[in-house]
């Protein structure tokens, strides 16, 4: 996993590796999940990832280190001006 220096704020770093490991630094917490979404805390706002077979690989939310094992289909930043706007995730998924 890459390592995050402490006290550095608005960083974050996302790795995906061949569709099936998530590494993920800059969280803060994680608010909610199942086998096919998560909804992360971060430092740069809050994180969905979306797939199938999804778990917790590793989690330290001291050092702000996530790890997702699964098929990966997406990653999205939920910003607030768009949320507003939006159906929602599935909204988006089925138009």
């Amino acid at each position: 996993m890459v390592e995050q220096g402490k006290g550095q704020k608005g960083q974050q770093d996302v790795k995906l590796i061949n569709r099936k490991l998530l590494e993920l630094t800059g969280v803060v917490n994680v608010e909610s999940f199942d086998s096919e979404e998560f909804l992360l805390d971060t430092e740069l706002g809050f994180l969905t990832v979306t797939g199938q077979n999804l778990h917790i690989k590793h989690l330290s939310l001291e050092q702000g280190l996530v790890a997702i094992e699964g098929l990966v289909h997406s990653l999205a930043y939920l910003d607030g001006a768009a949320a507003g706007k939006s159906k929602g995730l599935f909204g988006k998924l089925f138009k």
